[in-house]
């Protein structure tokens, strides 16, 4: 069971092509909130009577890490997971505007605590897509681009100075005619990033299918889908990321 509990819908950032960027009250019932303490944790302490295998998320819509008690929220999560009691796997999605240092250690404490699965908590998926501060802001309507490049390089040196495995970073581009030209910085960026920590890392085209540290470029989804499409793989293909076979059928290039 895939199990999202939204800590808020509310998001630091408007995306272009996010829908709660244009209309932010999506949810039409009491919108634009945060969840509260009593919300969270009966949530969380009910999720043991569950038979099903849960898959937790606390995100929906909104940047979970706005939160003023996200802290406090994940941290009760894996201090009452002992044999995974609650549940048995565990990813965050965010915008990586917030990741400060305390945030960082409390999710690579998190991510090894020793009383759990050692692939529980999965991954951290940050949405980027730009590579240059100018194509952020054209992209989010906020100035945050170097931030966040800073603070994901934060992450993954925190872990590799701890000697740690996991979280595992998932860093996604939605390929835009904004943004296309951009492409091939952006996965050279990254390859040095990764390279410089010797850490392995895989490219993908679609939804990473392994738990390791991933560059996504994501299709853009929208009202003319063929053309998406069509853009998204003429990158891809200029990038090397994918293949066309025999059949004209999608398989994993070289990276």
């Amino acid at each position: 069971m895939n199990l999202n509990l939204e800590l808020t819908d509310l998001c630091n950032v408007k995306c272009r092509m996010c829908g709660q960027a244009e209309t932010p009250k999506v949810h039409g019932f009491q919108p634009n909130k945060f969840m509260k303490w009593d919300v969270w944790k009966t949530s969380i302490d009910g999720l043991a009577d569950f038979d099903d295998e849960i898959s937790l998320c606390p995100h929906w819509l909104g940047e979970p890490t706005l939160h003023p008690e996200f802290n406090r929220f994940i941290k009760y999560a894996f201090d009452n997971n002992e044999n995974n009691r609650l549940f048995r796997h565990f990813k965050l999605h965010s915008n990586g505007t917030l990741l400060d240092d305390e945030r960082i250690d409390l999710l690579l404490d998190c991510a090894n605590a020793p009383a759990q699965a050692e692939d529980t908590f999965g991954f951290v998926h940050f949405s980027v897509d730009a590579y240059d501060p100018a194509v952020y802001y054209r992209m989010k309507k906020y100035d945050y681009g170097a931030r966040v490049y800073r603070n994901i390089r934060n992450l993954l040196e925190r872990r590799v100075a701890r000697g740690l495995e996991r979280p595992y970073v998932t860093a996604a581009f939605i390929v835009m005619p904004e943004n296309r030209h951009e492409a091939h910085r952006y996965l050279a960026y990254w390859d040095k990033v990764f390279g410089d920590l010797g850490l392995p890392y895989d490219v993908n085209y679609d939804w990473p299918k392994r738990h390791r540290d991933n560059l996504y470029f994501r299709r853009l989804h929208q009202a003319d889908q063929p053309a998406a499409d069509r853009l998204h793989r003429a990158v891809l293909d200029e990038l090397g990321v994918l293949a066309i076979d025999a059949e004209g059928d999608f398989f994993e290039g070289a990276f």
